[in-house]
């Protein structure tokens, strides 16, 4: 197994940072590494969402949610092909630091057969992709300039 995980601190309560991350419909607004999600983001539900790679060309996938626990956690798991080529397991994990401030951790967990052949291309674009989306939900939710 193979994971990437990133976190930022944000200056928003638990449910409003919970909000942009599951109002889906907002996410063409302002999201550049996650640029569509169809479906409800409720545990055993099938989503349809549409990534921004690293070469600038979309990948649409269609993951099922595994945890959808209201203001804590939202998981869900893609799989290439057939279980165990290559399977992630995307997930964010909203707490409180204090009031009014949240933290925000946002990775994936890889496992398969492809994974070893895959790690390095993951580690650069798919980490830079996870830090530009922590980057874009913190701006919208301090409502900070773009350039900020």
């Amino acid at each position: 197994m193979f994971e990437i995980r990133t976190e930022i601190d944000i200056e928003a309560t638990p449910p409003r940072l919970w909000h942009a991350l599951t109002d889906f419909k907002t996410f063409p607004d302002w999201n550049p590494f996650v640029l569509a999600v169809e479906g409800e983001p409720k545990k055993g539900a099938r989503l349809k969402v549409t990534l921004r790679t690293a070469g600038g060309g979309d990948m649409t996938f269609r993951p099922r949610v595994l945890a959808a626990d209201e203001g804590r956690e939202l998981r869900w798991r893609g799989r290439l092909l057939l279980p165990g080529v290559f399977d992630g397991e995307h997930y964010f994990e909203v707490s409180e630091l204090s009031t009014g401030r949240s933290r925000l951790v946002h990775g994936e967990r890889f496992s398969g057969l492809l994974v070893p052949w895959l790690q390095r291309g993951l580690e650069s674009s798919t980490r830079s992709g996870f830090m530009a989306m922590n980057r874009a939900v913190k701006r919208r939710l301090e409502r900070r300039p773009l350039y900020a």
